[in-house]
Order: C-alpha cells, then structure tokens, then sequence
C-alpha cells in the first residue's frame, strides 16, 4: 500500500453498543417532539387544545401520555448506565413497543395535514427498529 494513500485513510473508532443505543433513543424522542409541536400547525389543533375537544382530555389521559412519552427519553440514560442483560431486554422490547405504536399512528393518520405525521412515524419506526437489531445482535465478550 502506498503511503500517502494511507495517510489520507480516515481511523472509524467503534463505538460502544450502549453509546448507539442511547444515541437512537435520544434521536426518536427529538423526533416525537418534533411530531407533536409541528401537529400544533394543523387547522383546528391548538382550537380543540384550548376548548378541551382533543385526545387527552382528562387528567388520566395525560397522566398516561406523559409516562409514555418519558420511557424513550429516561432509556437514553438506561441504555448507558444498565448492565447489558437488563439493557438488551429492555431495548428489545421497548423498541418492538414503540415500532408498533409509530407504525399504527402512520397507518391512521393518512390525511394532506398529517403528512408530516406519517413521515416522522415511518422515520421513528425505523429508528426503534435499529434499536431492536442492535440491541438483538449484543456484540458477546
């Protein structure tokens, strides 16, 4: 090999499968935030939003969004600080989880308006499906 050819070679450090893990989850809740504060654009929103006509309309219904919501958010952290056991099961199955809810919010939200929504929902439904598979394929010691 020549070596001003392997000079201008770029080093690809590996990178740690907690690190890709909480980076995918810190990813797909920037995404969700980001679905929810541009839906606030739709005709009509921010009306139901204030008059109390809209689908969290009780202190329960938010009280369930909320915990919901913060599970990709707190497994930023958890894909960092857990044991890899634990963190592979808990990666697996809140990424199968959320896979599923962003694919069926796709599939029921196929109007002009929501086009948006459908595009971020088919982006997070493959970014927890990278979350699965890298989760699924743990490098072993």
């Amino acid at each position: 090999m020549d070596i001003k050819q392997n000079s201008n070679m770029l080093k690809n450090e590996e990178v740690n499968i907690k690190i890709k893990l909480a980076f995918l989850w810190a990813a797909v809740t920037l995404c969700y935030l980001y679905g929810d504060y541009f839906e606030l654009y739709v005709p009509r929103k921010t009306e139901g939003l204030i008059n109390g006509d809209n689908l969290l309309d009780s202190p329960m219904k938010l009280l369930f969004a909320s915990i919901l919501l913060a599970i990709p958010a707190v497994m930023v952290f958890l894909s960092v600080i857990l044991k890899p056991k634990l963190n592979r099961i808990l990666n697996i199955l809140f990424g199968i989880f959320f896979t599923a809810i962003m694919l069926l919010i796709a599939f029921t939200s196929l109007t002009p308006w929501r086009s948006f929504y459908v595009f971020l929902a088919l982006l997070e439904s493959i970014i927890t499906s990278l979350i699965v598979v890298y989760a699924w394929k743990w490098p072993k010691n």
